[in-house]
């Protein structure tokens, strides 16, 4: 049967959280204290990852969180989702129907946070720079289509593209496309270490041992000029490498709020009963989980690929690892995005040993097939080890495949796996921004974000150019991505595993838990403020 799901990505963000507990409304004399906010993202300093918050570096989730804080783009999207709104800029828009031609004006009297002036032509030298760096992270590539920058007066900006992209507005609204000061980073050089500096809503203070971020204080930017609203003077977020030890200090109030690396128990724990003052908040969210293969390697041939498609289980990873917090996902795009099908349970149905040997065997590919599975230890949160422990049982359960897993820290993982020194390797992605194309083109573009080497000619040069020249985000380019979804099906050099959810917990004098994360998980801390517990 052929399952489809249709939902404007607008709507995402409006569908109302679940609220368990009781929640503080009013003011008192706790709403100077800073709000401290914990997080399972660790971050560090390392050769390998030697600029972790360079907006010409950075293309991670956690790092992007805090560079949001900090640096401001021409554009963002709203809290609740939708199209991208006015940021530094006053007003944007294309100047012709062929979508090439993108003009912004600024906001009069944009300064950095040190009150050095903001014109176009800081825009321009910043964008520029991410592109003329060459980062290994691949952050380039959202910026590579731009042909020119013109900069006809101090509050103008002209972007000339190669090609027509209606999502270029998105692109504007990440943190790669923001403004930075030419005194603070070289132009073709990155500013290592935990430095950031920018025009956003915060200034940052990063407070580190060794080459280790211990604590993150964001302060108030008084020459902010933008959209968002403040509702709080200073937030603390701290990293916590132990999900147990961030959920005590929610507990006995040491932290006020937990954004990111709640465990499965501790959800459903605080979901069926939340201790005494604290509130979870469930929102839906956008990230992906997915095994990705060296499509250019003998020893995960196309049959290969296609028998352990046929093989996983995904309702079984979900139910044994992740519980409430994720669902299966059957494509590269997932449920609640627009265009979103459900390509891979169309094709190869319920899991079935006998249909995966029979491909083995009608491809002359004996077995057991030996594999080795990678994952990293350290980025996307303790379950992934248990995630690799189902996948490896599925197959080695199956007969036809002998396999095994290794796993690396983030650093050692990533540089090898750019390094094409994996033939399976699970990866993980959160949107740059809420479109569908987000979910596809940083996959199977050249070059694209795992530095595949798949590359096929009717999506490049056909399905992508004609998903991207629709201005219309909400359907009118359906055709182009459901014909995508089926070739990533049928020649599987990614495995779509699970969705997740998102939680926030936090303490109940805090406010504004329900905007915290949006659905892309842009931590939205100006959203959090301090009330009166109840």
């Amino acid at each position: 049967m052929n399952r489809k799901t249709w939902v404007l990505p607008s709507v995402i963000g409006l569908l109302a959280p679940v609220l368990a507990g009781c929640g503080g409304l009013g003011s008192g004399d706790s709403d100077n204290k800073p709000i401290i906010v914990g997080t399972g993202d660790v971050f560090t300093v390392t050769k390998k990852v030697p600029a972790p918050f360079d907006p010409a570096y950075a293309y991670d989730i956690g790092s992007w969180n805090l560079l949001r804080q900090t640096v401001q783009s021409l554009m963002r999207i709203p809290r609740g989702g939708g199209e991208p709104e006015a940021e530094a800029a006053q007003e944007c828009s294309f100047t012709d129907s062929g979508m090439q031609r993108y003009v912004c004006k600024l906001r009069d009297g944009l300064k950095f946070a040190d009150g050095d002036p903001i014109t176009s032509k800081e825009f321009k030298y910043s964008i520029q720079r991410v592109v003329n760096i060459k980062a290994d992270s691949g952050v380039r590539g959202l910026l590579t289509n731009i042909q020119t920058i013109q900069t006809p007066s101090a509050r103008e900006i002209v972007f000339l593209l190669k090609a027509p992209d209606a999502t270029f507005p998105y692109k504007l609204a990440t943190p790669t496309a923001a403004a930075v000061n030419p005194k603070l980073y070289p132009p073709r050089k990155l500013r290592t270490g935990f430095a950031l500096d920018g025009s956003g809503p915060y200034t940052l203070k990063a407070e580190t041992k060794g080459q280790v971020l211990t604590k993150a204080v964001f302060s108030r930017n008084p020459n902010y000029k933008g959209g968002l609203k403040l509702e709080n003077d200073k937030v603390e977020l701290r990293p916590f490498t132990d999900p147990e030890k961030m959920g005590d200090a929610l507990t006995d109030g040491t932290i006020d709020v937990i954004a990111k690396g709640l465990s499965t128990k501790q959800t459903e724990d605080l979901q069926s009963k939340p201790p005494e003052h604290v509130n979870i908040t469930e929102m839906p969210g956008l990230e992906i989980r997915y095994l990705a293969f060296d499509t250019d390697d003998a020893a995960v041939t196309k049959p290969v690929r296609r028998a352990i498609a046929q093989l996983v289980d995904r309702g079984q990873i979900v139910t044994q690892v992740y519980g409430t917090s994720a669902e299966p996902l059957y494509s590269l795009v997932p449920a609640r995005i627009a265009g979103h099908t459900n390509s891979f349970f169309n094709l190869y149905g319920a899991p079935s040993v006998d249909k995966a040997r029979k491909i083995l065997t009608d491809a002359g590919i004996s077995t057991p097939v030996k594999l080795t599975l990678h994952y990293t230890t350290d980025h996307y949160g303790p379950r992934t080890k248990g995630e690799f422990a189902v996948l490896e049982k599925q197959l080695n359960d199956s007969g036809l495949f002998q396999a095994d897993v290794k796993s690396a820290p983030w650093d050692v993982f990533r540089t090898d796996e750019i390094a094409g020194k994996y033939k399976a390797y699970g990866m993980g992605w959160f949107p740059d921004f809420p479109d569908p194309d987000n979910f596809v083109a940083p996959f199977l573009d050249i070059p694209n974000f795992p530095n595949s080497p798949y590359n096929n000619d009717t999506i490049v040069k056909k399905l992508l150019p004609d998903s991207r020249r629709e201005a219309d985000r909400l359907g009118a380019n359906a055709d182009s991505l459901e014909k995508i979804q089926d070739i990533v099906a049928d020649d599987v050099p990614y495995l779509p595993l699970w969705q997740g959810k998102q939680y926030v917990a936090t303490r109940d004098d805090i406010t504004g838990a329900e905007w915290a994360l949006s659905t892309s998980s842009i931590l939205q801390l100006w959203e959090l403020g301090r009330g009166v517990g109840g």
